[in-house]
């Protein structure tokens, strides 16, 4: 399998996308690499070009710019040759840790949705804490549009089962709801006819509404959710757990010998914690609903979190996982077509 990566993309870009794909390289054989970017800063970096091909890219795109306008205009860029690289069949997936918007608009203009898909989600895997059985689930939309139909959530809710099954190894995953309330009747109109519709289809194993509070806690293994809130509660996840890490070393410093004889002690249970809650492990967040893998790492991934990113996206073309997606939504054009349709009516 060949990835094309944007090798210019990134916080610490070239130097940690450029050991990250090393990393990868090392530990599975049956990849080839292709690097886009400023080759008189990659080439310096590689310990070995073994199945790693450099492509120069003149441009790139910044994390500030305008996305849409960035991928019309700069069709030189690192960011818009790995892309077009995937339309044009020289590789199987795309991946940046870049500009998100940016990566989302190359996704849809350049590599293109499925047929029958409205709006591709943007889907990634967070942790849980304290269950033995459930170690992970999945989130979509987390951003990719401000504003979601009915029609556009109830897609999601099957590109998030094929997800969870194929790449994280969930079989019958659950499948819950984001609202305000576990109550089949809480919510705005959306997620009331959200919640009905979800139900009635026998293919998703739905388990109902899910709170914001419940979503570490193992409530479901796929959670479906508008891009806007989606967007909103995965930074407030982020933001508390930095928070609540920047109170605990707080405490520590301000506490005394004591204090730091006790954090001493508890070094390992804290790593321990820190490893549970970095979701990075799981790799980056997937684009669902195009026509190949599009992926997009955090702006400040380092090597490893690249490294586990291109596992995610070996195990995505393993396990054929567009191809059962697409098989799904043609086998089910005639009913998505009239879901569609009564959902405009309502």
């Amino acid at each position: 399998m060949k990835i094309a990566i944007d090798a210019m993309g990134g916080d610490y870009a070239p130097n940690e996308v450029v050991k990250g794909v090393e990393q990868a390289r090392n530990a599975y054989s049956d990849i080839e690499f292709q690097l886009y970017g400023q080759i008189d800063k990659i080439k310096p970096l590689l310990q070995s070009n073994e199945r790693i091909e450099l492509v120069q890219a003149d441009e790139i795109i910044e994390m500030g710019e305008e996305p849409v306008k960035a991928v019309m205009k700069k069709k030189n860029s690192s960011l818009d040759m790995a892309a077009q690289a995937v339309k044009d069949k020289k590789a199987d997936a795309f991946f940046s840790a870049g500009n998100t918007g940016a990566i989302l608009a190359a996704g849809l203009f350049i590599i293109g949705r499925i047929k029958g898909i409205d709006r591709p989600g943007l889907a990634t895997t967070l942790p849980i804490v304290n269950d033995p059985e459930h170690d992970n689930f999945v989130m979509l939309d987390v951003g990719a549009n401000a504003e979601s139909k009915l029609f556009n959530l109830y897609q999601y809710a099957f590109m998030g089962k094929y997800y969870a099954e194929n790449v994280r190894h969930i079989d019958n995953p659950r499948i819950g709801l984001l609202n305000n309330g576990t109550e089949a009747d809480k919510g705005d109109k959306l997620h009331k006819a959200a919640n009905e519709l979800f139900a009635k289809n026998s293919d998703l194993n739905f388990v109902g509404n899910v709170e914001s509070r419940e979503l570490l806690n193992g409530a479901a293994d796929v959670v479906i959710t508008d891009g806007f809130t989606g967007n909103a509660a995965l930074k407030a996840i982020e933001g508390t757990a930095l928070s609540v890490l920047d109170l605990i070393k707080g405490e520590i410093m301000q506490g005394g010998a004591k204090s730091k004889l006790g954090a001493l002690m508890l070094k390992p249970t804290f790593k321990k914690i820190a490893k549970e809650m970095d979701y990075s492990q799981y790799g980056g967040a997937v684009l669902m609903g195009t026509k190949a893998p599009v992926i997009k790492a955090h702006g400040s991934s380092k090597a490893n979190t690249i490294k586990n990113t291109i596992y995610q996206i070996k195990t995505m073309i393993d396990s054929h996982i567009i191809d059962d997606v697409v098989e799904y939504f043609n086998a089910h054009a005639q009913q998505m077509d009239d879901i569609k349709r009564d959902a405009k009516n309502n």
